[in-house]
């Protein structure tokens, strides 16, 4: 077994009328500096999204979401974020914004298992 390493995560949540403040979680940021990873975990429930507003834009939402996975895995998808380290993504990714699309307050804990423990997070806070 190895040694528990600290992390850091945020819920990715969706707000489909901002008005009106209702929320779901469609996923997970998790940063692990020791390991050098960032990464997203992904599950909107449409079924949710449209109960909540059956005028949303499930294809925007989609693709805002989508983003937030690209800028994880850096590169050119992720656009001019994608050249920068993985802490600096994840802090980009988990600053207060006012979108349909926004991150929850950023928590931390351990793991001793860096790659399988965004996973663990979806199962556990998404569902």
């Amino acid at each position: 077994m190895s040694a528990p390493v600290v992390f850091e995560y945020a819920l990715v949540r969706v707000v489909p009328r901002i008005e009106r403040g209702e929320q779901f979680n469609a996923g997970v940021v998790f940063y692990c500096r020791p390991a050098g990873l960032v990464r997203a975990e992904i599950r909107l429930d449409e079924a949710l999204l449209l109960a909540l507003d059956p005028g949303a834009d499930v294809a925007g939402v989609r693709a805002a979401l989508a983003g937030v996975a690209a800028v994880c895995a850096g590169g050119a998808a992720a656009g001019q974020a994608g050249a920068d380290d993985p802490g600096r993504r994840f802090r980009w990714l988990t600053a207060p914004r006012s979108t349909i699309v926004q991150p929850g307050p950023v928590h931390c804990g351990l793991t001793e298992d860096p790659r399988g423990e965004p996973e663990r997070l979806l199962a556990r806070l998404v569902g």
